[in-house]
């Protein structure tokens, strides 16, 4: 089969012929249908924390039809995407099919799919899974869709970890795909006004697209916390950090609400400092998020069948597999993308 391989750091990606996934016990094989490009992929072809070896397959957003089935209760032709998070890392998860202490990605032995060279990913014309993993989707639910469920459960996530009350103000600073998923389920669960702040023009147009309130652009005001409270009323109650970057958690802190909370969402990988005074003055709530549990894939799908989010016009590139080393490329220095999806050639 045809699969993109990372080689090394500061390679692209190349297309090859691979050995197809052999079936084993209780597991699955999908025809990849459509796949998206995570920033986590990005880093992992990246020196740094979470590099991954020469010969990995990425690709762990992934929805698409099972082609064969060791397991009864997965049949072949069904239409589905997969939890990439892998149950059966250590003993305790073979035997009870979770971790026992209901980490699920937060375990320390957990293994994503696509993220592990011996768990290749969807950036392949077929992927296989533990059968476990396997989570059909609703008729109404394209195979796009379906592969925008598991970076719609990160947003998910950050969102239920806030604990919106009704009418909560809620400002989201970054409006890539991760931020443009928070404003959707803020919006859905209870947030009176959402605000993004965006440096670029382009997201925060889409931004508006997908239903804020109104957007800031953060190069032109010297002040955040004024020009947020001069478009929803006051200081904001709660606090979505999706950008990731050294000084973007002060300034969290330095606008929010006194006994707001700061949901911190984009992954920083250089070393950051904060004034712990100036949360403590305002008795600030600091929550760190970290992907999803697997009742998110479900909330996420249920949303999506009943039509309460949009997320497919959030994809504003699709790509063959073919194609895929040189649109992977240019993420690098993104411009007008969010959402890149690999979609099926045939």
């Amino acid at each position: 089969m045809k699969a993109a391989v990372f080689k090394g750091p500061g390679e692209p990606l190349e297309v090859r012929d691979v050995p197809a996934p052999i079936l084993g016990a209780n597991e699955v094989i999908l025809k990849v249908e459509a796949c998206g490009i995570c920033g986590s992929d990005l880093h992992a072809t990246e020196q740094g924390p979470f590099l991954q070896a020469p010969g990995t397959i990425l690709g762990h957003e992934f929805a698409g039809t099972v082609v064969a089935s060791s397991d009864a209760a997965v049949p072949e032709g069904l239409r589905a995407t997969a939890v990439p998070v892998n149950v059966g890392a250590c003993v305790e998860c073979r035997a009870t099919g979770t971790c026992g202490k209901g980490l699920g990605i937060l375990c320390p032995n957990r293994r994503l799919t696509g993220l592990n060279r011996d768990l290749p990913g969807a950036y392949a014309e077929y992927v296989k899974v533990d059968s476990r993993q396997v989570v059909s989707l609703p008729a109404g639910v394209s195979f796009a869709s379906g592969a925008l469920v598991e970076p719609l459960a990160v947003g998910l996530h950050a969102v239920n970890l806030a604990a919106l009350t009704p009418g909560a103000r809620v400002l989201v600073i970054g409006a890539g795909f991760i931020g443009l998923s928070v404003l959707l389920f803020a919006k859905t669960l209870g947030a009176s006004v959402v605000v993004v702040s965006e440096r670029s023009a382009g997201r925060r147009d889409a931004a508006r697209a997908a239903g804020a309130d109104d957007v800031i652009d953060p190069l032109a005001e010297s002040d955040l916390g004024a020009a947020f409270a001069a478009r929803a009323g006051g200081a904001p109650d709660v606090i979505f950090e999706c950008v990731g970057a050294p000084g973007v958690i002060q300034s969290c802190i330095d606008v929010a609400a006194p006994r707001g909370t700061v949901v911190v969402v984009g992954v920083c990988l250089k070393e950051d400092t904060i004034l712990p005074a100036r949360a403590v003055h305002k008795e600030l709530r600091l929550q760190f998020a970290m992907g999803y549990s697997e009742a998110d894939f479900g909330q996420v799908l249920g949303l999506l069948d009943r039509g309460e989010i949009a997320a497919e016009e959030l994809i504003t590139d699709r790509v063959s597999l073919s194609d895929l080393p040189d649109a992977f490329e240019g993420l690098r220095s993104p411009d007008t993308q969010i959402k890149v999806m690999i979609c099926s050639e045939t």
